[in-house]
């Protein structure tokens, strides 16, 4: 074994032993302080608005039916009342997360409140919250609050004002997953040769002042999906590259403002503001103090580190990041295995990343037969769900199967006899004709969901999505006209 000179210390020749120095290496806490303040803040302010605009009550007090995910349905439902209290607290902590008040026990409260909340209906699944979710898991193990923090100031033996690189590593690659896959998820031919579904969301935008009657021609959709795509797949290396950052993160400040915009998207575009900010320099929010006091704020010198090859704490936890990376690559990629349309059959959709890929609309009715009488009832499924619930429902086969398993087991605890439940449900994607998604002969009741591909949805419809054309005043407001 060779070893060769290194920043602050030796380190081995082997491919692990650079590896972990690397990932020991000091960097400057500020970022990453700055990171926790931020997202703290949005926790907050999202808490704030569910309880402002009364989305606690339609979300979560109203439903009488939930969808659970695959393997959580043992997840308990707290009272519909108690739901308020629980936003409450979410906000309380984000704040706590913000200051850096009690942090270790903050992020672990508020990640297992933030889950419990994503895990208590499907159809409330946002990629944005499941991102939240994980980032926020990923801070239970980053000292975060070492600086910057209230912990900090009481606790001065707690202070300091380096972390090992690995906790930006993390973050980063997170990151990066998201921008990466949400590219990756637009190279289709839905997306890039036919300009949809944001042909379908840009002519419903054409009331806008100023922008509206550009958004009616066809260019601009196919101008912004190919924009689009090459954004999220491109925007993570100029990120990275540290002569183009500042220019790019200019770029990510400019394409979410318009995405706030132009579509109902909440929270997402503030997420991935806060998000890119882990790319800087670690050191960034000491320069940019420095710029506002117009004075110089230096660096912490850099501690003396000495790289020696990692025991079996060392080890585990590098087997531990190596085990969440994978996962992390694998749930985007789950979906090939599948075959088939995604967008159609929703097998592997979700933790994939496929941001704005897809406009569905659906309607379902289930018909449901007394296998001893031979009795027939035709059940809406809105005296089961809210109108979010139904909506979501009626384009999402696991979904459908869940409501089907409710409505044979009420209708056997009825009758007392054995049931066959079967749907009829009819799809639009991405404008074109409704189809039948699930095979309505297939007796659902007996149907059971899982990881499995499930033989009862339909292929996808092969002909291509409608084109929404200009209005006449549109074209004759275009300068080719």
């Amino acid at each position: 074994m060779t070893d060769a000179p290194g920043a602050g210390g030796v380190t081995s020749s082997r491919p692990v032993a650079r590896v972990w120095a690397w990932l020991l290496a000091p960097r400057d806490i500020a970022a990453l302080a700055a990171f926790r303040v931020a997202l703290g803040l949005l926790i907050a302010v999202s808490a704030v608005r569910f309880l402002a605009y009364g989305w606690v009550g339609v979300l979560f007090a109203q439903p009488r039916f939930r969808f659970t995910y695959w393997g959580f349905g043992w997840v308990p439902v707290i009272p519909g009342p108690w739901m308020p209290a629980l936003f409450v607290a979410l906000g309380v902590l984000g704040v706590l997360l913000m200051v850096g008040l009690f942090y270790r026990v903050t992020v672990v409260l508020l990640f297992a409140v933030f889950a419990y909340v994503q895990l208590l209906d499907v159809t409330n699944y946002l990629n944005h919250y499941y991102l939240v979710s994980l980032l926020l898991a990923l801070l239970c193990f980053v000292p975060a609050h070492r600086a910057f923090s209230v912990d900090a100031w009481r606790k001065p033996a707690l202070r300091s004002d380096w972390l090992p690189a690995w906790c930006t590593v993390l973050l980063r690659f997170q990151v990066s997953v998201v921008y990466v896959f949400a590219g990756l998820a637009k190279v289709t031919n839905d997306w890039l040769v036919h300009a949809q579904p944001l042909n379908i969301w840009l002519a419903a935008r054409t009331g806008l002042p100023w922008v509206g009657p550009l958004l009616e021609q066809r260019w601009v959709a196919y101008a912004a999906a190919w924009g689009g795509m090459l954004f999220d797949s491109t925007i993570v290396l100029f990120l990275l590259w540290r002569r183009t950052r500042p220019f790019a993160y200019v770029v990510v400040l400019g394409f979410h403002a318009v995405t706030f915009v132009l579509f109902p998207i909440g929270m997402f575009p503030f997420i991935m503001v806060t998000g890119a900010l882990v790319f800087f320099d670690p050191s960034w929010p000491r320069a940019l103090l420095a710029r506002v006091r117009r004075r110089p704020v230096p660096a912490p010198p850099i501690p003396p580190t000495a790289a020696v090859a990692p025991g079996w704490k060392g080890q585990l936890a590098l087997g531990a990041a190596a085990v969440y990376a994978l996962l992390q690559l694998a749930l985007p990629l789950r979906t090939h295995a599948y075959g088939g349309n995604v967008l159609w059959h929703e097998q592997g959709m979700r933790f994939s990343w496929r941001v704005m890929t897809r406009e569905k609309n659906g309607s379902a009715t289930f018909m449901v037969r007394d296998s001893v009488t031979g009795r027939e009832w035709h059940v809406p499924p809105s005296q089961y769900l809210t109108r979010l619930q139904e909506r979501e429902m009626a384009v999402q086969p696991d979904l459908i199967l869940q409501l089907a398993h409710r409505i044979a087991r009420d209708f056997e605890a009825t009758t007392h006899h054995p049931v066959e439940v079967r749907a009829d449900v009819r799809v639009s994607l991405n404008g074109r004709m409704s189809e039948r998604l699930v095979d309505p002969t297939v007796d659902l009741s007996k149907e059971e969901d899982g990881l499995g591909p499930k033989a009862w949805i339909l292929p996808a419809p092969e002909g291509p999505p409608v084109h929404l054309r200009p209005t006449r005043a549109a074209q004759a407001r275009s300068p080719g006209a």
